[in-house]
């Protein structure tokens, strides 16, 4: 293996071993990767992706083809009837935000499925007290909460009780900063089913970042009515730069893009300025980039369990999104591992991450990412709350081989810093 870097040898030679151990987990990565792969080329075959629709429009952005080809082949792709594909989401809780106000009206109940929402979402639900900030809660919006298992899993029975009141069921297909376990097509399927069966009326929003094309399917092959994700994750490829996306029943979209603009301009309105060319070659290079991605996490995985670390998922295990937490035990070995990630960066690699008070989050939250773009969770990077376990969330990698490098830093960092002997 080469040693550009001067990593120590022990931690060279465990690298290689962790990486000859996941052969067979790799070649199914590459499988689905082909598969989706070739799902993408013939959205853009069908829809007929011309150079016209890679330059972008000003002003009202009206007959914006590029724009208007780009929510073809999302829905194409994703599975969905319609989408709604912007620069103008300024993240995913933004493109999440617009959902939830678009489907919901005063009275309605959302019930979250799979437990309580990622952090960042909970202003947007609004919180007990919090009155004038323009809420769900304010306009009348009720919610509640189906509490995942002791094992992590979602508590069917309680959902089909809770799903009789609900007009959207919310389901997290993702982990976010918690240690329960990503949730599979295959599980999600089995909560839309006990959902629809209690009331075959409910809308089922599933919040789909992390987890575009890591499976052969997408939630809305299962019975999910709308995804929702994130341009500067997996569907934007490494190379959109900004940007979110709602995709799913055509009725539903429109409402959401009445939302987003406005009511009777919907999807019609809205220029993608220089946006285009970045959105429809991110999406292109999605399926390879998100592969790239699960190698990086999968030989994290690997290398840190055979330095006896516990991580959630196993290497072996199915993934379904790009995310794996790593418990380093103690706030030294969770600092020393972000600072080694950010060593290995391609931008901002001499910068030293330290721990802040990060809007939407209630722990202090330590990041490591020197990406091209910022935020940017496909692009390597790791994220911890500054709590117990003291686990890091690792995501991202557009190229293997520096995903991989940039993972033994890492460990070299916790190494030089006297946190581990190998």
């Amino acid at each position: 293996m080469t040693n550009i870097f001067g990593i120590d040898e022990k931690i060279l030679a465990l690298a290689a071993q962790a990486e000859s151990e996941c052969t067979e987990v790799f070649a199914e990565i590459d499988r689905i990767a082909e598969i989706n792969g070739q799902k993408v080329l013939k959205a853009f075959i069908d829809n007929r992706v011309s150079e016209g629709c890679l330059k972008g429009t000003t002003g009202y952005g009206y007959g914006d083809i590029g724009r208007d080809t780009a929510d073809k082949v999302y829905a194409q792709a994703l599975g969905g009837e319609d989408a709604i594909v912007r620069h103008t989401f300024v993240n995913g809780t933004h493109a999440l935000s617009t959902a939830l106000f678009g489907i919901l009206r005063p009275d309605d109940m959302l019930c979250f499925l799979t437990g309580a929402p990622y952090d960042t979402l909970e202003g947007v639900v609004g919180k007990e007290g919090d009155t004038g900030c323009g809420s769900l809660r304010d306009f009348g919006v009720k919610s509640s909460i189906v509490e995942l298992k002791e094992d992590g899993t979602p508590d069917l029975e309680a959902i089909a009780m809770a799903a009789k009141d609900a007009k959207v069921g919310y389901i997290q297909r993702s982990r976010g900063y918690s240690l329960r376990p990503s949730f599979t097509v295959d599980v999600i399927a089995s909560v839309i089913k006990v959902a629809k069966d209690a009331n075959p009326d409910i809308i089922i929003l599933t919040d789909n970042c992390y987890g575009e094309f890591v499976e052969e399917k997408e939630p809305l092959a299962v019975g999910a009515d709308l995804i929702v994700g994130s341009l500067i994750k997996n569907p934007g490829g490494g190379i959109a730069s900004t940007g979110g996306y709602i995709c799913g029943r055509a009725d539903l979209v429109e409402k959401c893009a009445d939302r987003l603009t406005c009511v009777g301009m919907g999807k019609e309105v809205g220029c993608s300025l220089n946006m285009n060319r970045e959105i429809l070659l991110g999406f292109f290079l999605c399926p390879q980039t998100v592969a790239n991605a699960l190698k990086t996490s999968v030989f994290a995985c690997r290398l840190f369990e055979k330095m006896g670390y516990k991580t959630l998922p196993e290497s072996s295990e199915k993934r379904t999104d790009i995310i794996a937490s790593i418990l380093l035990k103690n706030e030294k070995n969770l600092t020393a591992f972000c600072k080694g990630i950010q060593k290995g960066s391609p931008v901002d690699s001499y910068v030293t991450p330290e721990a802040w008070d990060m809007p939407g989050y209630e722990s202090k939250v330590i990041m490591a990412a020197g990406a091209f773009t910022m935020g940017a969770s496909i692009e390597l990077s790791a994220d911890a709350p500054i709590r117990e376990p003291y686990a890091v969330w690792l995501q991202g990698g557009i190229t293997y081989p520096s995903g991989k490098t940039g993972i033994m830093l890492a460990a070299q960092e916790m190494l030089n810093e006297g946190n581990i002997k190998l």
